[in-house]
């Protein structure tokens, strides 16, 4: 899974990793609670990530393009929707 995210430097790369996986989790189980018997644990997420920046200058919208397409090749088992976690 993939996300393209802004934020302040206020926050670190570490505590947003933390609130996106625990915020879609929840409302992961909570729209669908026959998920969570299904996980292995009952976990939705794996431990550990990999993040990577966009400076002041760099360019965002390739990035948001490459976030955008990812996944395209695949059979995608979801709803295109957006959840608002602030």
């Amino acid at each position: 899974m993939h996300f393209l995210v802004q934020s302040v430097p206020t926050y670190s790369v570490t505590k947003l990793v933390t609130m996106i996986k625990s915020l879609t989790a929840r409302e992961v189980f909570k729209r669908c609670p026959q998920v969570k018997q299904q996980l292995w644990g009952g976990e939705f997420w794996s431990d550990g990530y990999f993040a990577s920046t966009v400076g002041k200058h760099g360019d965002e919208s390739m990035i948001a393009q490459y976030v955008k397409n990812q996944g395209n090749d695949y059979l995608q088992l979801h709803r295109d929707e957006q959840l608002a976690l602030f």
